[in-house]
């Protein structure tokens, strides 16, 4: 399963990394928030066998900052549903999850879905 991210999402890890370091990305597929990315300080968020690794996010450098990835995990649930999907996570304005980073910043991560042709 593809997974992208828009600038705007880029440049909101960029300034996220500048403050809390390495990061890593969950969406659980729950409600509400819950099917909404979570964005976490890299092993803040406890993975178990039930979460699948879908891939690492590549950061380009930009305004001096050094390029990063960062790995981006699903619920095993979740990606069973959205496995023929290509993932794009973006960022709109509006105060999302309370314990994802970019809440203080009046703005949330949502992920946008394209089914993908077989």
């Amino acid at each position: 399963m593809p997974v992208g991210l828009t600038a705007e999402a880029a440049a909101q890890l960029r300034r996220l990394r500048a403050r809390h370091g390495e990061l890593m990305f969950h969406q659980s597929g729950g409600c509400c928030d819950g099917s909404s990315p979570m964005c976490f300080p890299d092993g803040d968020f406890i993975l178990s066998d039930a979460d699948e690794f879908l891939g690492n996010l590549e950061i380009p450098a930009e305004d001096g900052s050094e390029a990063f990835t960062v790995g981006v995990w699903m619920s095993k649930e979740q990606y069973l549903r959205w496995a023929h999907t290509e993932l794009t996570i973006d960022l709109v304005p509006g105060r999302g999850a309370g314990f994802s980073l970019e809440a203080p910043d009046g703005v949330r991560f949502l992920v946008r879905s394209r089914l993908c042709r077989v």
